[in-house]
């Protein structure tokens, strides 16, 4: 680079190449919901009876409607479930639907009484099992199962209290951007910890959906870090880009140090390249378009 920050993992031409491609791939990943935003959205995409719906269009919908309740609810279960590669949405479907029940679990509902849903989902774990509803990539360590510690029913219930602290989600991040001065990054890092409070959302999960709650257009904050001591694959991508290899000496704080200088040149946010690094390293000599 320019300003003196050496990158010695994209030395190599066909290195060099396959990072690029994945930064620009990851850009586009970022950028699709300011895309879908900016076209109409059909309601059936907010209707789990619907076979088009879609919890993340679901959100904008929401969103753009001032019920950032449920836009932010919906952006929770989006990311606990995640999207199957084979069966896309269907497990957050039909959960939300309540299985084509007379109701849905809607914000309201849930926010009031967090263990009904839990108990629901215990006593139809067998259904909601069946049919090729799966959890995605990211989430494949989940369970429905109430006899499992931290399953979806507890996940759940911990999110709520972790809500309801404020009273509401437009609370909770205001809260936040209060606290901090309306500072956007530091309003983050400031979620991003205290999220430490819900279940089974380590990492990847507080920084998936505090980002996709930004893009949705529920809040205004902004992703400060890309958490790298606590991440795997980001990790070992950073190393190799900044070290020449995935096992460099380079410690996360240095890595993070590193990475703010190399986006003050780059201008495409953490969560960009936090994205780009993970797949980067997976294959990086060679662009490989990575899902899930």
């Amino acid at each position: 680079m320019n300003d003196g920050l050496p990158l010695p993992g994209a030395a190599a031409i066909e290195n060099k190449a396959a990072l690029l491609e994945q930064l620009v791939e990851s850009i586009r990943r970022v950028d699709y919901v300011a895309a879908i935003a900016s076209r109409p959205i059909s309601p059936n995409r907010a209707n789990p009876s619907s076979d088009y719906f879609d919890p993340i269009r679901a959100a904008v919908l929401k969103a753009q409607a001032g019920d950032f309740e449920e836009a932010s609810w919906l952006v929770f279960l989006a990311t606990h479930f995640g999207k199957a590669n084979r069966t896309g949405w269907l497990l957050t479907k039909d959960v939300y639907g309540a299985l084509g029940a007379a109701h849905n679990w809607t914000w309201p509902l849930v926010s009031t009484n967090p263990v009904a849903m839990s108990q629901w989902i215990a006593g139809n774990q067998a259904v909601l099992r069946s049919g090729g509803r799966k959890f995605g990539n990211h989430r494949k360590y989940e369970s429905l199962d109430p006899a499992k510690s931290n399953s979806t029913g507890e996940v759940i219930e911990s999110y709520v209290n972790w809500v309801m602290q404020h009273g509401s989600h437009m609370g909770l991040f205001s809260h936040a951007l209060m606290e901090s001065g309306g500072n956007q990054r530091i309003a983050f890092g400031t979620l991003y910890r205290s999220m430490g409070a819900v279940k089974r959302f380590g990492r990847t999960g507080k920084f998936d959906y505090l980002t996709m709650i930004a893009k949705v257009g529920v809040s205004t904050i902004v992703a400060d870090s890309t958490y790298m001591a606590e991440a795997t694959g980001p990790l070992k991508g950073a190393r190799l880009l900044f070290g020449g290899t995935t096992t460099a000496d380079l410690s996360a704080v240095v890595l993070e140090q590193k990475i703010q200088r190399l986006d003050s040149v780059l201008d495409v946010g953490m969560q960009v390249i936090e994205d780009a690094l993970c797949n980067w390293q997976k294959s990086p000599g060679s662009f490989v378009k990575f899902r899930g």
